[in-house]
Parts: structure tokens; sequence; C-alpha cells
């Protein structure tokens, strides 16, 4: 005898008991107010079991999200941080352009009145040397620098061109030991010459008599004796005045006005050249002005 169902349309009759159960069940939803009760009921039942079949994907959905927020957190950080460092060298740039314009500025204002023609300098290198006062400047015989030209900053007098190369030169300070420079005092007129000391902050008043009228704070400009230096420029202010009974000299210390060490662009000047008396020779001429600029330069 052949059984009712053969492992072949087994499959088949399955098929068709699952339909007409699912038939039966969509009719007594619609027909019997109880089924309905009890589907409410069931799902009740079933939502942790769906809850907890979906949280494997909802948590898959979740880290996901956590590592895409994560990562553009981390691309917006670099971003944002890249951002910054761009701003903030500007910010330094536009600090350092507005300082350098102040300065400028203070150049112009400081040699307007004179209408002494000049070029703006830029430092290149300070000697480290302690025992000169040097530094390069990046103005050169190109520029029409020349041997013994003024050099000034927005406060004062600097010093004087001692070397030029095509596109450099190297300016001598009035600090350096070696240095001299004849000034006025210009409260009363008196005159006098100013000796660097080897130090920035010091200037020694040399052969100042015991009876000068010069007091401390008293402002010493070039006198333009020697046709070195125009006249008027600052260049020191009396700090010290010692006088000792019985010298015949008075002891007398000034302070730069000009500072070198802070300062980075520079007036380089021209001043019109003085015309010569009728009558003498041009090598006369220059002898005299030798003669003239040794005294000044060579003065004890």
């Amino acid at each position: 005898m052949k059984p009712l169902f053969s492992q072949g349309s087994a499959p088949g009759y399955r098929m068709l008991l699952c339909a007409f159960i699912a038939f039966a069940l969509m009719f007594a939803e619609h027909r019997l107010p109880r089924v309905a009760e009890l589907r409410a009921h069931l799902s009740t039942v079933v939502t942790p079991v769906q809850w907890l079949a979906s949280l494997p994907s909802e948590a898959l959905s979740w880290g996901a999200l956590a590592v895409s927020d994560q990562r553009d957190l981390i691309d917006e950080n670099r971003r944002l941080r890249r951002q910054l460092l761009t701003l903030s060298h500007r910010v330094q740039r536009m600090a350092s352009l507005s300082a350098e314009n102040a300065r400028l500025r203070e150049l112009l204002n400081a040699a307007r009145h004179r209408r002494v023609p000049y070029i703006t300098a830029e430092l290149l290198s300070l000697d480290s040397d302690p025992f000169t006062h040097q530094m390069v400047l990046d103005r050169g015989r190109t520029d029409g620098v020349y041997v013994g030209q003024p050099v000034t900053d927005a406060s004062g007098l600097i010093g004087q061109v001692i070397a030029v190369s095509a596109y450099t030169s190297r300016v001598l300070m009035v600090a350096d030991a070696s240095h001299a420079v004849p000034v006025r005092v210009t409260r009363n007129g008196l005159r006098f010459i100013v000796q660097g000391t080897g130090s920035y902050d010091t200037l020694d008043v040399l052969h100042v008599p015991d009876t000068a009228d010069i007091r401390e704070g008293d402002l010493l400009v070039t006198s333009g004796l020697g046709g070195r230096f125009p006249e008027g420029y600052p260049v020191a202010r009396v700090t010290l005045v010692v006088h000792d009974p019985g010298a015949p000299f008075a002891r007398v210390e000034a302070e730069p006005v000009a500072q070198p060490e802070r300062s980075r662009h520079f007036l380089m000047l021209f001043p019109p050249r003085r015309t010569p008396a009728a009558g003498i020779s041009d090598v006369a001429r220059q002898a005299a002005l030798s003669v003239a600029a040794g005294a000044v330069e060579e003065a004890p």
C-alpha cells in the first residue's frame, strides 16, 4: 500500500497546506473579532523577540555611523588645524608688516623736515665681535652709496659707511671705540666731540672744560663741522656730568638716542656737498677735507 504523501510530492502538499492555513487566518481575522485581539496579544509577546532580532543590525548601523562621525570629526579637526595654522601665519605676517610700516613712517617723519635726500636700507647682519660695532646693509654701489655716507634710524644717528660693495655696504656705528662725531648742545650751542666707548648705551663727551655749561639731559646733535655729517641730527643725550676739583676737564657721559640693536630699517642720507671756496685747488681741497675728517675720527 502506498503512503498518502510520498516523499516526492510532500513539498507541493506542504505549500498547499500553508496557503490554505494563511487564507483561513485572513478570513478569520476579517470575520471574527476575537482573532484580531489574539493577534494583538501575540504581537506584544513577539515584540522583544523582534527587538532582539533587529539589535545586531541596529548595532552595526550605529557603529558604522559612529565610525563615520568620528572620521568626519578627525578630518574636520585636521582641516581646522591647517586653517588655524594658515591664519596664524597671516596674522603674524600682518603684525610684522604693520610694525614695519610704523617704523618706516617714523623714518619718513624723522627725515621729512630736514629735506635731505635719502634711500631706505634694511639690516643684513650685525657683527657679533664685542670689540667692533659694525653692521651690513642691503644697499651698495649700484644704489649710489659711498664711503663716509651718514646713516640714521628713526631716532638719530647710527654711524657712517666705511666700505661699499656692489650691493651691500658696511657701517661703522657711533658706539664703536674708534668712531667720533662733532656735536653741539641744542640748549646753548656749545660744540664738543662725542666718541664711542664700545658699549651701545654709553658715549664719552671729550674735552669738556670744567666750567662749560653742560647738564644732564642736554641733547647733543651733529654740528655739521668736518663736512661728514649734516647738521641737526640727534646723536646722544647727556646722562652724567662729574666735576673733579682741580681738573681742567669734566667727565661727561651720554647715551645714544639711536637703537641699532633694535632697528631693522635705516636711512642712508645724501647730504649736499659743500661748495669749496674760490681759488682753492682740488688737491688742496681734498687734503683739507682729509685732515678735517682725520681730526674728527682720530680725536682721543
